[in-house]
């Protein structure tokens, strides 16, 4: 049964869905099988990012609205044979229940180990929608000061759904700044959001979208992390 894990953020342009496929990649490349959920409705890109863009025939929302089935929705990538995405829509001034996407991943769920849920950015109906999916929690934030006091609201929000784990996730981080005491360090930011630390992640990496599959030392060790904490065996 798979473990279902959201991703989040509380400000835009952190780096979450990079974040996510990553991870879903690292998972993928130990031999577990994973799904992307994207339900960034409206800014939807896990899709590009994994570059399966041209290749979904079907989204969540087809297999929510019942026009085909939740595993034919669900992409094969052409380089990872156990991951798959399933794409977002988008979709606008449409409400669309949590519970009618929940129950479209518990039906998927029994044929994987990880449901990775890429949610939003921020607190708004989208946000809720893919936490109330979830079983656990990643959040995603960077050193500046606007992602961190947003991320702090967001980490508050979290903890009101009592998942089993909620977890750190720093990215775009600059040692040498950190070391000099001009931003916040990793273990500071941790300590600030009372939230314990799983991956930091360093801007040196150059991890844009065109090299997201990029071998990482961090992305690697927040797998092994997740493997740990759910303990899948492989």
């Amino acid at each position: 049964m798979a473990k279902k894990i959201v991703i989040t953020s509380g400000k835009g342009g952190v780096g979450k869905t990079t974040v996510c496929c990553n991870l879903a990649v690292q998972l993928a490349k130990n031999g577990y099988r994973v799904i992307v959920c994207d339900l960034d409705f409206g800014l939807n890109n896990v899709d590009v990012v994994l570059g399966t863009e041209n290749l979904a025939l079907y989204d969540v929302l087809d297999a929510v609205e019942g026009r085909c089935r939740p595993k034919q929705a669900l992409v094969r990538h052409p380089r990872f044979p156990t991951l798959y995405s399933l794409a977002s829509n988008r979709v606008s001034q449409r409400y669309i229940s949590p519970q009618a996407v929940r129950l479209v991943l518990d039906s998927l769920a029994p044929q994987f180990d990880y449901i990775l849920i890429d949610s939003p950015a921020g607190i708004d109906e989208g946000f809720h929608r893919a936490a109330s999916c979830g079983e656990e929690a990643l959040l995603v934030t960077t050193p500046h000061i606007s992602a961190m006091r947003d991320a702090d609201r967001v980490s508050g929000i979290l903890k009101s759904y009592r998942f089993k784990e909620v977890g750190l996730v720093v990215n775009l981080v600059r040692k040498d700044l950190a070391r000099r005491g001009e931003i916040l360090s990793p273990d500071e930011i941790a300590s600030a959001l009372r939230l314990p630390l799983v991956a930091v992640v360093p801007e040196e990496d150059k991890l844009f979208l065109e090299n997201v599959f990029e071998r990482s030392r961090a992305f690697k060790a927040l797998a092994a992390c997740m493997i740990k904490r759910g303990r899948i065996a492989r």
